[in-house]
């Protein structure tokens, strides 16, 4: 099985100026909570009924520019956000190159579905009329975080996220601890915005509870804003199979309340601040942006059936193959990769480690949301990876990741060669 690069999109490279202040930084949230309630999405199955809310649910926009490069971050209170979708809100934001637009989710269960997934009784689960506000307002925060823009600059840092905030389900230790943040801070000093890059699922409630929610995110988002950080975007990474939030009660049993994820939230917001505050200011970083698309197979009938079937305009190529769209960013002394679905952690790990720059930021369910994201050697190998193994796109599917994302890793320039031309 092979995986065929289809081209590679416009490179955008900024230099340094000797006078500095180049860099600029904007962001914008928009409140896409259904009103009234829709039901709410789990995984691959039948929405369930939410007859209440707890937290809001949001879009949020972090746009940074470098003489004329402009690269947008959105974060959304979704299970994921398929390329069909991402496309649309491309075409609604005039002043960024659509490639540079990269949009990912914090991967809640307890919101609307945005795939259409079967319902079972020959429908789905989507609301399209919602999903088209969606949209809209997705495309109107970043429209507004361009409008913000404004000189900045930014502190980078990677630190181990303490306390008991993640777990690996099938395997507690086999998961990633590291957080990465990077914080945007304007001219007054006050910190712009704050991202936050974690591996971890937001299910602490779930899609059963009929609660919709943006889970552990909500109160994360409050607590930065609340600490001076400004507002805070969260992008997930390589959680898939299954890094989880560690909601384990004393008896071994899940804390499924609303307290429990604000404990979380705001404990792993606390920690981001911290390893971010012990970063130095990087005054006018670099930035660096490039796309490819880059084709899959598709093995999994369950993948097959969805895109077949989808209200939302997903499509599968004639050779039962899917294209999507990947990023590297080099921004300051950070690497960037974007990854169109649930990596599973040792694949993670393997990618971060061959990465260039001082920091390595992974966003999974960015630019698509094509299920979990597997090894060769780890593909239907124990019964416990059963349930990922089929909602994998297929048996080589984490070997083609890895070898595209090197790639991407090896014809750009390291962070370190866009450093300020010195004066």
């Amino acid at each position: 099985m092979s995986m065929r690069m289809l081209g590679t999109a416009m490179v955008l490279i900024g230099f340094a100026t000797a006078a500095g202040a180049a860099f600029q930084a904007g962001v914008a949230v928009r409140d896409v909570t259904p009103d009234p309630l829709l039901p709410v999405s789990g995984g691959a199955s039948p929405t369930s009924p939410a007859s209440r809310q707890v937290g809001n649910l949001t879009v949020r926009a972090l746009v940074f520019d470098r003489d004329g490069v402009r690269v947008a971050m959105v974060g959304a209170d979704f299970l994921g956000f398929p390329g069909a979708l991402c496309d649309r809100v491309r075409a609604q934001v005039p002043d960024i190159p659509p490639e540079n637009i990269l949009i990912g989710v914090t991967h809640t269960h307890s919101a609307p579905d945005m795939y259409g997934f079967p319902d079972g009784q020959g429908g789905h689960g989507a609301d399209l009329e919602y999903i088209a506000t969606v949209i809209d307002r997705m495309a109107e925060a970043i429209n507004a975080a361009v409008a913000s823009l404004a000189p900045a600059s930014l502190k980078i840092n990677t630190g181990e996220a303490e306390g008991k905030i993640a777990y690996n389900y099938y395997a507690p230790q086999l998961y990633d601890p590291r957080c990465h943040v990077i914080q945007a801070i304007g001219a007054d000093g006050n910190a712009i915005a704050t991202l936050i890059n974690y591996a971890i699922h937001p299910e602490v409630i779930g899609p059963d509870q009929g609660i919709l929610s943006p889970d552990l995110c909500g109160p994360l988002y409050e607590r930065v804003a609340q600490q001076g950080g400004g507002t805070a975007v969260f992008m997930n990474s390589a959680q898939g199979g299954m890094v989880t939030a560690d909601c384990r009660g004393p008896d071994g049993k899940d804390i499924q309340t609303w307290d429990e994820c604000v404990r979380i939230g705001t404990l792993l917001a606390d920690e981001a601040l911290r390893i971010v505050s012990e970063a130095p200011v990087q005054p006018d970083p670099a930035l660096y942006c490039t796309a490819r698309e880059v084709t899959f197979d598709v093995d999994s009938e369950e993948i097959r059936m969805l895109a077949a079937a989808s209200p939302i305009g997903m499509t599968m190529n004639p050779d039962n193959t899917v294209t999507t769209q990947m990023n590297l960013v080099n921004v300051g002394n950070a690497q960037i990769l974007t990854i169109p679905g649930e990596a599973l952690p040792n694949i993670g790990y393997y990618l971060k480690r061959n990465m260039n720059g001082e920091h390595h930021f992974l966003f999974g369910l960015t630019n698509d949301a094509y299920g979990y994201i597997m090894a060769k050697v780890d593909w239907n190998s124990f019964k416990r990876y059963e349930y990922v193994s089929g909602l994998n796109l297929g048996e080589f599917a984490g070997e083609h990741l890895m070898e595209e994302c090197l790639a991407l890793v090896n014809a750009s320039p390291k962070p370190e060669q866009l450093a300020a031309t010195p004066e």
